[in-house]
């Protein structure tokens, strides 16, 4: 960053999505389809470094637990964990489901769900069922362009 030249962390022919830090800023995960489907990936950051394969049957939205000694991410309706191992290096155990729920949003390319700080609750957004309401009026605003340059004005 002190020479503030811009370089890709990730330019692979596959979809990379979902990065996130690790609370100490040495590490990212982030969910690739290199392998055929998405799964959940730790490279160091900023590199050079080794790639660790964190799910093992799919994986999306990754989420580092606040004291970064835990990857949680989801899997269809499972959301699951894995404890880390403190060091110099990166090493994961095996997944296990932390809790397994149908019917909340799953927004790729982007995380829908949040851990509380103390690592005990989950925070989803939950589909719920609409029925249609029918349009029943329409508003035209004219001229909105210049209502917002009175509302927001940029300061020249």
């Amino acid at each position: 960053m002190r020479d503030r030249k811009v370089s890709p962390f990730l330019n692979s022919e596959f979809d990379e999505m979902s990065p996130e830090f690790s609370p100490d800023g040495r590490w990212m995960v982030y969910v690739s389809n290199e392998s055929g489907r998405n799964e959940v990936y730790v490279r160091q950051f900023p590199g050079p470094g080794g790639r660790w394969q964190i799910s093992s049957e799919g994986g999306t939205e990754p989420l580092w637990s606040r004291s970064g000694r835990q990857l949680f991410f989801r899997r269809g309706n499972q959301v699951l964990v894995v404890d880390l191992k403190a060091g110099t290096g990166f090493s994961g155990g095996r997944p296990r489901l932390v809790f397994e729920q149908p019917g909340f949003w799953d927004s790729l390319p982007i995380r829908c769900w949040d851990i509380s700080p103390d690592g005990m609750r989950f925070v989803m957004v939950k589909l719920g069922e609409r029925k249609p309401q029918p349009v029943t009026k329409m508003i035209l605003v004219q001229n909105w362009l210049e209502e917002l340059k009175r509302l927001c004005p940029t300061g020249k």
